[in-house]
């Protein structure tokens, strides 16, 4: 028979937590979350690589509801955020309603029922009338298939299943990716190692990190004063939405960030040659804007190496690139990010008519979704941090939020209408994925660079093209009238 209930959540991450405790809040108690780990936290959990932190600052990247005066950094460091992440869930008495080690690898919507029938890696399953999806983006990593991977002799992993256990003192390390995570974890193990080969693609854009350690007295303040925090995180937000005007808008504005940029890497690394390798072709913000203070220093010493040839073939005691040349490694770690464009493997989602939701995706060029909510077909489906709802300029909080209350008020809106299922209509959805493909087409992020924004088709999936609060007041009520209902009575 499995689990009922009227609402079933995937991940234990900041959307799946946001849900569960809104829906407690509003009086919705009959609800589970599915965590395929034996711990909550989603990213936050996973990723514990050596320097791993958050790039956007600590009062915005937390609930609004729940803010923490304790952080200890204007970044918060990995550590501090899954245990605030701990915290909310046990302060909101969220921990009865999760179901660990439960790793959901199909879901069938029930149409005679209008229930979706959830079934988990280890054979157990679930029912339930609504289902939340806070999978999370990333979340499954990537590694880009290699030939000779598995004759490799020596240790590898990627930056999102660290190896702790594995001694970097001395070694010679391949670091293969310059993303989010390689910029973190390098100036950490760059001092152990013996050696480090760089194997960068493309040179990201790197600014300078105006991070700080927040004093004990700024710490009692907002404890003592809440609403000091609350402007704090205010003018954060501001600040970093005004990032859209340049990112959409006005993308040559831009030239003063690259100007910072190519300042930030002269002033650490005076060696011509690494200097041109770390400067990056194309516009700033076309690909992920990251900020570090310990990067350039990092790449600037002599056991670095910058290595911008194509890795053609892994052998069993090094890498060979394109030219030919191997060079030995006793250690490979992959920061390669993660598999954003595959959003769920196919046979996970299976809606109306025994449809595949990768089917329709596939003939549109890649996932799409009403308000990056919801897709026709798939009816009381709704996907947390879904297609085009992605940030390259602030906080995914205050996006998971909107989302939040969007999802809470269908459910809401259901329970009081006695319904059975509500189905987003598909010219509507097919407008609203049209229009925003369309104000995509002028912002900096279709400037011509490779990035995990846009997939092989040439499509951008990922980001919202615009300021956060157009997006919430798009999402601030759910319209019966955009969706085709069936009664529940």
């Amino acid at each position: 028979m499995g689990e009922r209930a009227s609402v079933l959540i995937v991940g234990t991450g900041f959307s799946g937590l946001g849900m569960g405790i809104r829906l407690k809040q509003s009086g919705v108690d009959d609800f589970v979350i599915l965590e395929r780990a034996d711990d909550l936290g989603g990213t936050w959990r996973d990723n514990h690589y050596p320097g791993c932190a958050c790039d956007v600052q600590s009062n915005l990247y937390s609930f609004s509801f729940a803010p923490n005066p304790n952080w200890s950094r204007q970044f918060a460091p990995q550590p501090e955020i899954w245990a605030y992440l701990r915290q909310c869930a046990s302060r909101y008495n969220i921990l009865p309603h999760i179901r660990y080690n439960a790793n959901v690898v199909n879901a069938t919507f029930d149409e005679s029922t209008s229930t979706w029938v959830v079934r988990t890696a280890d054979g157990r399953t679930f029912k339930g009338q609504t289902l939340v999806w806070g999978g999370g983006a990333l979340s499954n990593p990537f590694i880009p298939q290699t030939p000779g991977a598995d004759t490799f002799q020596g240790e590898m992993f990627h930056s999102a299943v660290w190896r702790h256990d594995v001694d970097l003192r001395g070694k010679r390390v391949a670091v293969v990716g310059s993303g989010a995570s390689a910029i973190q974890f390098l100036p950490r193990i760059a001092p152990k190692a013996g050696q480090i080969d760089y194997y960068q693609r493309t040179p990201p854009w790197v600014m300078p990190k105006p991070d700080f350690v927040r004093s004990a007295f700024s710490k009692k303040l907002f404890g003592a004063l809440p609403f000091l925090q609350t402007l704090a995180r205010g003018l954060t937000y501001v600040t970093l939405e005004s990032r859209v005007l340049a990112f959409v808008l006005h993308p040559k504005v831009l030239t003063v960030v690259e100007l910072i940029g190519k300042r930030h890497i002269h002033k650490h690394v005076k060696d011509p040659a690494k200097r041109q390798a770390l400067t990056p072709s194309f516009r700033a913000g076309c690909k992920r804007v990251l900020i570090s203070n310990d990067y350039y220093p990092a790449m600037a010493r002599d056991n670095v190496h910058i290595v911008t040839d194509g890795i053609r073939q892994i052998t069993a005691t090094g890498l060979i690139t394109q030219d030919g040349r191997e060079r030995q490694a006793d250690v490979i770690i992959w920061g390669t990010g993660f598999q954003v464009q595959d959003m769920v493997p196919r046979g996970t989602f299976i809606g109306v008519g025994g449809r595949d939701i990768c089917d329709g995706w596939q003939v549109r060029g890649g996932p799409e979704a009403y308000l990056g909510l919801t897709v026709s077909g798939f009816p009381n489906l709704f996907f947390m941090m879904g297609p085009n709802t992605g940030l390259g300029h602030s906080s995914m909080v205050y996006m998971i939020e909107s989302q939040v209350q969007y999802v809470l008020d269908a459910i809401l809106t259901m329970r009081a209408r006695g319904l059975g299922h509500v189905d987003v209509k598909p010219d509507l959805q097919r407008q609203f994925v049209d229009q925003t493909q369309t104000r995509l087409k002028g912002t900096v992020w279709a400037t011509g660079c490779k990035s995990w924004y846009i997939n092989e088709s040439g499509k951008n999936t990922t980001l919202w093209p615009g300021f956060t609060f157009a997006y919430r007041r798009a999402t601030s009520a759910f319209r019966l009238g955009d969706y085709a209902v069936k009664s529940g009575r």
